[in-house]
């Protein structure tokens, strides 16, 4: 029981594919005490039955785009906790269309968007989760790729906004470790989630990364929630500033 009594609150699940669902599953296994949201009414009936199988102490909505939105689920939260120890942060959108062909096809509204979503989310969340993460050896974890640092086939504009959101991983760490939070990345191989179907030739880079990582096969969801239990217990109590793979070993490989 590595979060036995801990409270952990999750963005990012979709259904029951998404990596941020088989964290959440897995933290509630391990003792946490979980909230989770969902982005919007379409996604609510997928993701209220699965937030309740594990019994979620709050289910709410937020669009991460909205700063009332945010504010509101920590306002719902001050009223039933004392406090946040863990926020997962498994958000990432970019419009379908800028992920096919080459970056030049990226608009300054659809870069934009990328950015706010995929990045300024993140540090929205914590901002706002701050004075109620102080004090308890708090953790923010987010979820990266490779295509962070490398070019990958039509990852385009949010291989632009995973290099930020790693960056952003950094700045945050140097922030808040004075106070004891502690803020990591997790950057996953490819893993057939909702988000991943919208990447043009997704299947071809799964088949290339099953071919050609150290272990001959793609990493899963479990195996990504296994390593954010590390992460956000305490037996990564000196780690910090770190984007942590998570993809077979692909990222080692050269040639």
């Amino acid at each position: 029981m590595l979060l036995h009594g801990k409270k952990a609150l999750i963005f990012g699940v979709a259904n029951d594919k998404s990596i941020a669902w088989a964290i959440a599953r897995l933290f509630h296994e391990q003792g946490a005490e979980l909230a989770i949201t969902y982005a919007g009414e379409a996604l609510e009936k997928r993701v209220r039955p699965l937030a309740e199988s594990i019994n979620a102490a709050a289910i709410l909505p937020c669009n991460v785009t909205s700063d009332d939105e945010i504010k509101g689920v920590f306002d719902h939260l001050r009223q039933i906790w004392d406090g946040v120890d863990i926020i997962v942060h498994a958000i990432a959108f970019a419009n379908k269309d800028d992920l096919k062909g080459t970056i030049l096809n990226t608009t300054r509204e659809s870069f934009a968007m990328a950015m706010d979503i995929s990045v300024y989310s993140f540090l929205a969340l914590v901002k706002e989760a701050h004075p109620m993460m102080q004090g308890r050896n708090a953790v923010a974890l987010t979820l990266s790729y490779y295509g962070a640092v490398k070019v990958f086939p039509s990852y385009n504009v949010m291989g632009v906004a995973k290099a930020a959101l790693e960056s952003s991983v950094r700045y945050l760490a140097e922030g808040l470790g004075p106070e004891g939070i502690r803020v990591n990345g997790i950057s996953a191989g490819p893993i057939r989630t909702l988000a991943a179907s919208g990447v043009n030739g997704f299947l071809q880079i799964l088949n290339h990364v099953e071919e050609k990582a150290p272990l001959r096969r793609n990493a899963t969801q479990e195996d990504v929630a296994r390593s954010a239990l590390y992460l956000c217990s305490d037996l990564a109590s000196g780690v910090t500033g770190e984007i942590h793979y998570v993809d077979c070993g692909y990222n080692v490989i050269g040639v």
